[in-house]
């Protein structure tokens, strides 16, 4: 399903060329953020599309997921699961790493974070390779949750996340996406 507001979010988003190496076009959600109207579209958007659906969590990735969980999950009447960078949850966690473009990274939640069986919405602002949506993704199914669907503002195609997302058997779903030559 298309989002109505996805044209209107796309002028609302900056493209700041050229960072943060030359050649990247950086799609700078500040400005959705800090425009009252837009911001609540969005939120309503994503409240729209799940509200009839039975979601137990709402799990955003660090950092900037959260500003679109936290709100989301307290509208739907779920939980909030952040899903962190290693080392920054205080109890018993399970870790997930994930490959980078030079190296790997890791995430991590709390092994009390889902009953078994719960349906799990998982959030993040951006799907560029997915990296760091799969490795959540597997966080909650080793915590015996079900991924309802990965959402996100902003979906970079050409970089092939959300393609790599739907072959590992995931569902997807972004408020808007674009392509490099926008």
């Amino acid at each position: 399903m298309l989002n109505p507001y996805s044209d209107y979010f796309k002028t609302v988003i900056r493209t700041v060329e050229d960072w943060p190496q030359p050649g990247v076009n950086f799609r700078d959600i500040t400005p959705l953020l800090q425009n009252k109207a837009a911001f609540r579209k969005l939120i309503d958007s994503f409240v729209h599309r799940y509200q009839e659906q039975p979601i137990a969590a709402v799990a955003a990735i660090d950092a900037r997921g959260f500003i679109l969980g936290a709100p989301l999950a307290y509208e739907l009447g779920a939980s909030f699961v952040p899903v962190r960078k290693k080392g920054k949850l205080p109890f018993d966690t399970l870790c997930e790493s994930y490959q980078l473009e030079y190296g790997h990274a890791e995430v991590e939640m709390h092994t009390d974070a889902f009953a078994p069986g719960d349906k799990v919405l998982l959030l993040d602002d951006l799907i560029a390779t997915g990296g760091t949506m799969l490795a959540a993704a597997r966080l909650i199914r080793r915590l015996g949750a079900e991924v309802l669907e990965c959402g996100a503002i902003i979906d970079l195609p050409e970089l092939g996340g959300s393609d790599r997302l739907k072959q590992a058997g995931f569902e997807v779903y972004a408020a808007c996406s674009f392509n490099e030559d926008e």
